[in-house]
Protein backbone atom coordinates (compact mmCIF):
# COMPACT_ATOMS: atom_id res chain seq x y z
CA UNK A 1 0.00 0.00 0.00
CA UNK A 2 2.82 2.06 0.68
CA UNK A 3 4.65 1.67 -2.57
CA UNK A 4 1.33 2.05 -4.38
CA UNK A 5 0.43 5.55 -2.48
CA UNK A 6 4.34 6.81 -3.62
CA UNK A 7 3.45 5.60 -7.29
CA UNK A 8 0.38 7.80 -6.99
CA UNK A 9 2.32 10.66 -5.68
CA UNK A 10 5.61 10.75 -8.04
CA UNK A 11 4.54 13.62 -11.05
CA UNK A 12 4.95 12.38 -14.78
CA UNK A 13 8.19 14.61 -14.63
CA UNK A 14 10.15 12.47 -11.73
CA UNK A 15 8.59 9.40 -13.45
CA UNK A 16 10.68 10.11 -16.39
CA UNK A 17 13.79 11.52 -14.62
CA UNK A 18 13.83 7.75 -12.56
CA UNK A 19 13.68 5.99 -15.86
CA UNK A 20 16.40 8.04 -17.23
CA UNK A 21 18.45 7.57 -14.12
CA UNK A 22 17.80 3.80 -14.55
CA UNK A 23 19.12 3.86 -18.38
CA UNK A 24 22.12 6.23 -17.65
CA UNK A 25 23.03 3.21 -14.75
CA UNK A 26 22.63 0.30 -17.44
CA UNK A 27 24.78 2.16 -19.68
CA UNK A 28 27.02 3.10 -17.16
CA UNK A 29 27.92 -0.59 -15.76
CA UNK A 30 27.61 -1.80 -19.59
CA UNK A 31 30.40 0.47 -20.72
CA UNK A 32 32.63 -0.18 -17.71
CA UNK A 33 31.98 -3.40 -16.29
CA UNK A 34 32.92 -2.41 -12.75
CA UNK A 35 32.05 -6.55 -11.83
CA UNK A 36 35.28 -7.62 -14.31
CA UNK A 37 37.14 -4.94 -12.75
CA UNK A 38 36.84 -6.09 -9.19
CA UNK A 39 37.05 -9.45 -10.35
CA UNK A 40 40.60 -8.74 -11.99
CA UNK A 41 41.30 -6.68 -8.52
CA UNK A 42 40.33 -9.94 -6.49
CA UNK A 43 42.72 -12.09 -8.91
CA UNK A 44 45.81 -9.89 -8.53
CA UNK A 45 45.29 -9.15 -12.60
CA UNK A 46 46.27 -5.39 -13.50
CA UNK A 47 43.72 -4.11 -15.91
CA UNK A 48 41.98 -0.76 -14.99
CA UNK A 49 38.43 0.95 -15.60
CA UNK A 50 39.70 2.25 -18.50
CA UNK A 51 41.24 -0.63 -20.55
CA UNK A 52 37.61 -2.45 -19.83
CA UNK A 53 35.95 0.55 -21.48
CA UNK A 54 37.69 0.84 -24.22
CA UNK A 55 37.77 -2.96 -25.00
CA UNK A 56 34.37 -2.58 -25.56
CA UNK A 57 35.14 0.20 -28.05
CA UNK A 58 37.08 -1.64 -29.72
CA UNK A 59 34.62 -4.31 -30.01
CA UNK A 60 36.61 -7.55 -27.61
CA UNK A 61 34.59 -9.14 -24.89
CA UNK A 62 36.33 -8.18 -21.27
CA UNK A 63 34.75 -10.97 -20.21
CA UNK A 64 36.83 -13.29 -22.67
CA UNK A 65 40.57 -11.24 -22.03
CA UNK A 66 39.78 -11.24 -18.23
CA UNK A 67 38.93 -14.65 -17.66
CA UNK A 68 42.12 -15.84 -20.04
CA UNK A 69 44.32 -13.52 -17.97
CA UNK A 70 43.12 -14.81 -14.53
CA UNK A 71 44.07 -18.59 -15.75
CA UNK A 72 47.08 -17.48 -17.02
CA UNK A 73 47.80 -15.59 -13.89
CA UNK A 74 46.94 -18.29 -11.42
CA UNK A 75 49.00 -21.06 -13.85
CA UNK A 76 52.18 -18.88 -13.13
CA UNK A 77 52.10 -17.17 -16.56
CA UNK A 78 52.85 -13.23 -17.69
CA UNK A 79 50.55 -11.85 -20.02
CA UNK A 80 49.39 -8.89 -21.35
CA UNK A 81 46.26 -8.18 -22.21
CA UNK A 82 47.34 -5.64 -25.54
CA UNK A 83 48.84 -8.74 -26.76
CA UNK A 84 45.84 -11.39 -26.28
CA UNK A 85 43.46 -8.43 -27.42
CA UNK A 86 45.98 -8.00 -30.50
CA UNK A 87 45.40 -11.61 -31.23
CA UNK A 88 41.31 -12.02 -31.00
CA UNK A 89 41.23 -8.51 -33.07
CA UNK A 90 43.81 -10.78 -35.72
CA UNK A 91 40.85 -14.08 -35.95
CA UNK A 92 42.61 -15.86 -33.15
CA UNK A 93 41.53 -18.41 -30.40
CA UNK A 94 42.24 -16.38 -27.35
CA UNK A 95 41.29 -18.91 -24.77
CA UNK A 96 42.88 -22.00 -26.65
CA UNK A 97 46.43 -20.38 -26.65
CA UNK A 98 46.17 -19.48 -23.25
CA UNK A 99 45.05 -22.85 -22.48
CA UNK A 100 47.77 -24.23 -24.55
CA UNK A 101 50.29 -22.11 -22.98
CA UNK A 102 49.66 -23.72 -19.41
CA UNK A 103 49.32 -27.11 -20.59
CA UNK A 104 53.05 -26.49 -22.43
CA UNK A 105 54.52 -25.01 -19.10
CA UNK A 106 53.09 -27.73 -17.24
CA UNK A 107 54.36 -30.46 -19.40
CA UNK A 108 57.53 -28.57 -19.63
CA UNK A 109 57.31 -28.25 -23.62
CA UNK A 110 58.86 -24.70 -24.67
CA UNK A 111 56.15 -22.61 -26.12
CA UNK A 112 55.88 -19.12 -26.23
CA UNK A 113 52.93 -16.78 -26.76
CA UNK A 114 54.73 -15.46 -30.19
CA UNK A 115 54.61 -19.64 -31.22
CA UNK A 116 51.50 -20.28 -29.84
CA UNK A 117 49.44 -17.39 -31.51
CA UNK A 118 51.24 -18.38 -35.04
CA UNK A 119 49.75 -21.58 -34.96
CA UNK A 120 46.63 -20.78 -33.67
CA UNK A 121 45.99 -18.34 -37.12
CA UNK A 122 47.68 -20.84 -39.13
CA UNK A 123 44.26 -22.67 -38.56
CA UNK A 124 45.48 -25.57 -36.41
CA UNK A 125 44.51 -26.56 -32.64
CA UNK A 126 47.52 -25.39 -30.66
CA UNK A 127 45.54 -26.83 -27.68
CA UNK A 128 45.30 -30.28 -29.11
CA UNK A 129 49.07 -30.03 -30.39
CA UNK A 130 50.01 -29.51 -27.16
CA UNK A 131 47.99 -32.15 -25.71
CA UNK A 132 49.09 -34.89 -28.86
CA UNK A 133 53.01 -33.74 -27.44
CA UNK A 134 52.20 -34.86 -24.09
CA UNK A 135 50.05 -37.94 -25.07
CA UNK A 136 50.55 -39.21 -28.47
CA UNK A 137 47.92 -40.07 -31.17
CA UNK A 138 47.35 -43.32 -32.75
CA UNK A 139 46.49 -43.31 -36.53
CA UNK A 140 45.12 -46.13 -37.85
CA UNK A 141 45.38 -46.65 -41.62
CA UNK A 142 43.16 -47.82 -44.15
CA UNK A 143 44.22 -50.93 -46.34
CA UNK A 144 46.81 -51.42 -48.09
CA UNK A 145 46.93 -53.77 -50.57
CA UNK A 146 51.01 -54.60 -52.40
CA UNK A 147 51.99 -57.50 -54.21
CA UNK A 148 55.28 -59.49 -53.49
CA UNK A 149 57.98 -61.08 -55.61
CA UNK A 150 55.85 -64.19 -56.53
CA UNK A 151 53.18 -62.77 -57.27
CA UNK A 152 50.99 -62.88 -53.67
CA UNK A 153 48.89 -60.38 -52.74
CA UNK A 154 48.89 -58.87 -49.56
CA UNK A 155 45.99 -56.65 -47.45
CA UNK A 156 47.64 -54.48 -44.05
CA UNK A 157 46.82 -51.94 -41.80
CA UNK A 158 49.15 -50.54 -39.60
CA UNK A 159 48.86 -48.21 -36.76
CA UNK A 160 50.71 -45.21 -37.01
CA UNK A 161 51.52 -43.83 -33.29
CA UNK A 162 52.40 -39.65 -33.54
CA UNK A 163 53.49 -36.79 -31.57
CA UNK A 164 53.11 -33.12 -32.60
CA UNK A 165 56.02 -31.21 -33.27
CA UNK A 166 55.47 -28.05 -32.59
CA UNK A 167 58.46 -26.45 -34.03
CA UNK A 168 56.56 -27.65 -37.50
CA UNK A 169 53.24 -27.27 -36.87
CA UNK A 170 53.27 -23.95 -38.85
CA UNK A 171 53.91 -24.76 -42.65
CA UNK A 172 54.29 -28.77 -41.93
CA UNK A 173 51.97 -31.04 -43.36
CA UNK A 174 49.12 -32.71 -41.84
CA UNK A 175 47.76 -36.47 -41.17
CA UNK A 176 46.88 -37.10 -44.82
CA UNK A 177 50.62 -36.92 -45.82
CA UNK A 178 51.33 -39.08 -42.72
CA UNK A 179 49.09 -41.78 -44.20
CA UNK A 180 50.37 -41.37 -47.80
CA UNK A 181 53.69 -41.68 -47.16
CA UNK A 182 53.49 -44.86 -44.65
CA UNK A 183 51.11 -46.58 -47.65
CA UNK A 184 54.11 -45.64 -49.75
CA UNK A 185 56.32 -46.97 -47.89
CA UNK A 186 54.48 -50.68 -47.05
CA UNK A 187 53.95 -51.51 -50.54
CA UNK A 188 58.21 -50.59 -50.97
CA UNK A 189 58.60 -53.11 -48.38
CA UNK A 190 56.18 -55.84 -49.24
CA UNK A 191 57.55 -55.48 -53.36
CA UNK A 192 60.82 -55.97 -52.47
CA UNK A 193 60.45 -59.24 -50.55
CA UNK A 194 61.10 -62.33 -52.34
CA UNK A 195 57.66 -63.83 -50.82
CA UNK A 196 54.47 -62.96 -49.18
CA UNK A 197 55.64 -66.19 -46.65
CA UNK A 198 58.48 -64.21 -45.50
CA UNK A 199 56.16 -60.94 -45.02
CA UNK A 200 53.85 -62.73 -42.88
CA UNK A 201 56.45 -64.71 -41.37
CA UNK A 202 58.20 -60.91 -40.16
CA UNK A 203 55.67 -58.20 -39.98
CA UNK A 204 58.17 -56.26 -38.07
CA UNK A 205 60.31 -56.07 -41.51
CA UNK A 206 57.76 -53.46 -42.82
CA UNK A 207 57.77 -51.52 -39.72
CA UNK A 208 61.57 -51.40 -39.74
CA UNK A 209 61.70 -50.90 -43.87
CA UNK A 210 59.24 -47.46 -43.23
CA UNK A 211 60.69 -45.82 -40.18
CA UNK A 212 63.82 -46.00 -42.01
CA UNK A 213 62.86 -43.98 -44.73
CA UNK A 214 62.13 -40.59 -42.55
CA UNK A 215 58.72 -40.66 -43.13
CA UNK A 216 58.14 -37.48 -40.70
CA UNK A 217 60.29 -35.12 -42.49
CA UNK A 218 57.97 -31.49 -43.35
CA UNK A 219 55.61 -32.91 -41.56
CA UNK A 220 53.71 -31.45 -37.86
CA UNK A 221 54.30 -34.66 -36.81
CA UNK A 222 57.16 -36.87 -35.15
CA UNK A 223 56.46 -40.89 -36.06
CA UNK A 224 57.17 -42.90 -32.54
CA UNK A 225 56.13 -45.91 -34.11
CA UNK A 226 54.51 -47.93 -36.69
CA UNK A 227 52.81 -51.14 -35.62
CA UNK A 228 51.49 -53.80 -38.07
CA UNK A 229 47.85 -54.46 -37.36
CA UNK A 230 46.87 -56.95 -39.10
CA UNK A 231 47.78 -58.67 -42.71
CA UNK A 232 45.45 -61.31 -45.12
CA UNK A 233 46.45 -62.62 -48.19
CA UNK A 234 44.69 -61.25 -51.02
CA UNK A 235 44.55 -62.80 -54.48
CA UNK A 236 47.21 -64.29 -56.88
CA UNK A 237 48.02 -61.21 -59.12
CA UNK A 238 51.06 -63.23 -60.94
CA UNK A 239 48.87 -65.88 -62.05
CA UNK A 240 45.98 -63.64 -63.24
CA UNK A 241 48.53 -61.49 -65.02
CA UNK A 242 49.35 -64.79 -66.73
CA UNK A 243 46.35 -66.10 -67.50
CA UNK A 244 45.54 -62.56 -68.75
CA UNK A 245 48.76 -62.43 -70.64
CA UNK A 246 47.44 -66.51 -71.83
CA UNK A 247 43.94 -65.08 -73.31
CA UNK A 248 45.86 -62.03 -74.78
CA UNK A 249 47.93 -64.16 -77.00
CA UNK A 250 44.97 -66.60 -78.09
CA UNK A 251 42.90 -63.50 -78.91
CA UNK A 252 45.81 -62.50 -80.72
CA UNK A 253 46.32 -66.12 -82.76
CA UNK A 254 42.86 -66.22 -83.54
CA UNK A 255 42.89 -62.84 -84.95
CA UNK A 256 45.59 -64.33 -87.21
CA UNK A 257 44.26 -67.42 -88.18
CA UNK A 258 40.79 -65.35 -88.85
CA UNK A 259 43.34 -63.20 -91.09
CA UNK A 260 44.62 -66.35 -93.13
CA UNK A 261 41.45 -67.43 -93.51
CA UNK A 262 39.75 -64.74 -95.39
CA UNK A 263 42.69 -64.01 -97.54
CA UNK A 264 42.53 -67.98 -98.30
CA UNK A 265 38.48 -67.26 -98.99
CA UNK A 266 39.58 -64.02 -101.08
CA UNK A 267 42.30 -65.35 -103.21
CA UNK A 268 39.73 -68.85 -104.19
CA UNK A 269 37.19 -66.60 -104.97
CA UNK A 270 39.89 -64.53 -106.99
CA UNK A 271 40.91 -68.13 -108.64
CA UNK A 272 37.32 -69.01 -109.34
CA UNK A 273 36.45 -65.64 -111.32
CA UNK A 274 39.55 -66.31 -113.30
CA UNK A 275 38.50 -69.45 -114.31
CA UNK A 276 35.36 -68.19 -114.77
CA UNK A 277 36.45 -65.78 -117.18
CA UNK A 278 39.13 -68.35 -118.89
CA UNK A 279 35.68 -70.63 -119.27
CA UNK A 280 34.09 -68.15 -120.96
CA UNK A 281 36.94 -67.21 -123.26
CA UNK A 282 36.96 -70.47 -123.94
CA UNK A 283 33.01 -71.28 -124.85
CA UNK A 284 33.50 -68.11 -126.90
CA UNK A 285 36.26 -69.63 -128.65
CA UNK A 286 34.38 -72.70 -129.60
CA UNK A 287 31.61 -71.17 -130.72
CA UNK A 288 33.70 -69.39 -133.15
CA UNK A 289 34.93 -73.00 -134.71
CA UNK A 290 31.71 -73.80 -135.98
CA UNK A 291 31.89 -70.44 -138.29
CA UNK A 292 35.35 -70.77 -139.07
CA UNK A 293 34.86 -74.59 -140.21
CA UNK A 294 32.33 -73.28 -142.43
CA UNK A 295 34.77 -70.38 -144.15
CA UNK A 296 37.24 -73.08 -144.29
CA UNK A 297 34.69 -75.42 -146.44
CA UNK A 298 33.70 -72.42 -148.54
CA UNK A 299 37.49 -71.31 -148.92
CA UNK A 300 38.52 -74.85 -149.86
CA UNK A 301 40.91 -75.23 -147.22
CA UNK A 302 38.96 -78.01 -145.40
CA UNK A 303 38.06 -81.59 -147.23
CA UNK A 304 35.18 -83.85 -145.77
CA UNK A 305 37.74 -86.46 -145.03
CA UNK A 306 39.61 -83.91 -142.65
CA UNK A 307 36.66 -82.97 -141.20
CA UNK A 308 35.62 -86.82 -140.57
CA UNK A 309 39.46 -87.17 -138.46
CA UNK A 310 38.40 -84.21 -136.50
CA UNK A 311 35.22 -85.59 -135.38
CA UNK A 312 37.03 -88.91 -134.46
CA UNK A 313 39.97 -87.21 -132.81
CA UNK A 314 37.14 -85.45 -130.68
CA UNK A 315 35.14 -89.00 -129.55
CA UNK A 316 38.24 -90.17 -129.27
CA UNK A 317 38.77 -86.91 -126.44
CA UNK A 318 35.80 -86.82 -124.97
CA UNK A 319 35.71 -91.07 -124.15
CA UNK A 320 39.21 -90.59 -122.75
CA UNK A 321 37.41 -88.27 -120.55
CA UNK A 322 34.34 -89.86 -119.25
CA UNK A 323 36.98 -92.82 -118.94
CA UNK A 324 39.41 -90.85 -116.70
CA UNK A 325 36.07 -89.19 -114.60
CA UNK A 326 35.16 -92.74 -113.86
Amino acid sequence: MLLQSLAFALTPAVWIIVVLAVVLLLVFFYLIPVNLWFQCVLNGVRISLLQLMFMRWRKVPPALIVNAMINSKKAGLDLSSDLLEAHYLAGGHVQRVVNALISADKANIALDFKAATAIDLAGRDVFEAVQMSVNPKVIDTPSVAAVARNGIQLIVKARVTVRANINQLVGGAGEETILARVGEGIVTSIGSAESHAFVLENPDSISKVVLAKGLDTGTAFEILSIDIADIDVGKNIGAELQMDQANADKNIAQAKAEERRSMAIATEQEMKAKAQEMRAKVIEAEAEVPLAMAEAFRNGNLGIMDYYKMKNIQADTDMRESISKQ
